[in-house]
C-alpha cells in the first residue's frame, strides 16, 4: 500500500519509514504540517499517518479538517503524545478514523494500518443510486429515467433522493418533513403534497411504469408496482 506519514520527528519518522519499508509499503514522509496537506492534497494514498504536533503553520487536525472538507475520505491514523480522553476524541471528531498515542509499538501501528485499509476497501461509497430505469447521480445530481434527462429543483431532488435511499418502503409524511424539509412543519401542510405531484410529473409522466405512488393514509412509495 502507499502510505503519507507526516510527521516531525526524525527519529520515530526513521522508525515508522524503515518498518513499512520492510513489509514492502511505499512511503511517501513530510516532516511539516504545510508540505504535508500538499502532499495528502495532490497525492493519491491507501492511508495516512499524521502527528498531531506539527511544524509548519498547520497541524495534524488542519490537515484532518482541510481534507474532510473536500470530501477526501482517505484513512488518518493519528499520531500523538496526547494520550487524554479529551485529544483523542478531538481528533476523531475532527475526521480522524483511529488515534494512536505515543510511544507505540511498530506491530500494532502497521496491523492499525491494515485493518482502516480493509475498512474502506468494504465500504465503497455509492454515488448513483437506481429504482428500476430511473438512475439519481448524487455527484453531479443529474437524473435520468430511460436514458432520458429529468431537470429537478433543488428541494426537489432532495426529496427524490430521500425517496430513492427509502426505495420500495413506505415513507411517512413527518419522515419527509424531518428530513427533507428539516423543519416540523403543521403535518396537515400541503407543501409535500406540492412537491410529490411535480416529482410525479417529471419521473412518471408519459410513462406506462409509475413509480411514485401514494399510499393513503401513510405516505409515499418509490418502486415498481408489487
Amino acid at each position: 500500500m502507499k502510505v503519507l506519514l507526516v510527521e516531525d520527528n526524525e527519529r520515530v519518522a526513521q522508525f515508522v519509514c524503515k518498518g513499512l519499508h520492510e513489509e514492502g509499503h511505499v512511503v511517501d514522509h513530510a516532516d511539516n504540517g504545510r508540505d504535508g496537506l500538499f502532499l495528502a492534497v495532490t497525492g493519491q494514498y491507501d492511508v495516512m499517518i499524521l502527528d498531531r504536533m506539527l511544524p509548519g503553520g498547520v497541524d495534524g487536525l488542519g490537515i484532518v479538517e482541510s481534507l474532510r472538507k473536500t470530501k477526501n475520505r482517505t484513512p488518518i491514523l493519528i499520531l500523538s503524545a496526547l494520550a487524554e480522553v479529551d485529544e483523542r476524541v478531538r481528533g476523531l471528531r475532527a475526521g480522524g478514523d483511529d488515534y494512536l498515542t505515543k510511544p507505540f509499538a511498530f506491530g500494532e501501528l502497521s496491523a492499525r494500518l491494515e485493518a482502516l485499509v480493509r475498512r474502506a476497501q468494504t465500504e465503497e461509497i455509492q454515488t448513483v443510486l437506481t429504482v428500476a430505469d430511473l438512475r439519481v447521480d448524487l455527484l453531479s445530481q443529474r437524473v435520468t429515467r430511460g436514458g432520458k434527462p429529468i431537470q429537478l429543483q433543488r428541494r426537489e431532488f432532495k426529496l427524490l433522493e430521500f425517496l430513492v435511499r427509502h426505495a420500495d418502503q413506505v415513507v411517512t409524511r413527518a419522515m419527509l418533513l424531518e428530513n427533507v424539509w428539516e423543519h416540523h412543519f403543521d403535518l396537515q401542510t400541503n407543501v409535500i403534497d406540492v412537491h410529490i405531484s411535480r416529482l410525479r410529473q417529471k419521473i412518471d409522466g408519459g410513462s406506462g411504469c409509475p413509480l411514485l405512488h401514494t399510499v393513503r393514509g401513510i405516505g409515499y412509495r418509490l418502486g415498481p408496482d408489487v
